[in-house]
């Protein structure tokens, strides 16, 4: 099953649950990859997406709502940042398994050898590899710190 049926079909899940917090998050993932598509076929190129540009959409997602929650934390509106965090568990329920500490270290070990890479200068080839591998698994804010500090 797709990413695209797995969406579909949970959002019909929630309408006949009446789970109405789920419904209003599904649809903003709709309504995110419709606006994915839209560029897409502006840009001329194919306008169906694949699963690897539909998790590309759900990350940046869970990002700004990352972003939104952490805001209003610190406005001292945990009622918006509670709403946000539960909208990030539910867009995660769709992208792979995020990689822990001890496995995101592994793959940064393995980067750096099947590179070379010896130096800061040889970050981008090292992150360009991770990237290509580990797209949806891997938080990059926090490897690219440890492979900077593992190349310094």
């Amino acid at each position: 099953m797709s990413l695209r049926d797995r969406i579909s079909s949970d959002l019909k899940t929630a309408m006949k649950a009446r789970d109405s917090e789920k419904l209003a998050t599904l649809r903003l993932i709709n309504a995110a990859i419709k606006d994915r598509e839209i560029v897409a076929r502006g840009d001329g190129t194919n306008s169906e997406l694949s699963d690897s540009d539909l998790v590309a959409v759900l990350t940046r997602m869970v990002k700004q709502r990352r972003d939104s929650a952490r805001a209003y934390e610190e406005a001292a509106r945990l009622d918006l940042a509670e709403k946000e965090i539960a909208e990030i568990g539910v867009i995660e329920s769709f992208l792979p398994r995020q990689l822990n500490d001890d496995e995101i270290a592994q793959a940064i070990d393995t980067a750096i050898a099947e590179t070379g890479a010896a130096s800061v200068r040889d970050i981008g080839k090292v992150m360009g590899l991770l990237k290509s591998r580990h797209a949806g698994e891997m938080d990059f804010g926090k490897a690219g710190a440890i492979l900077k500090s593992r190349l310094a």
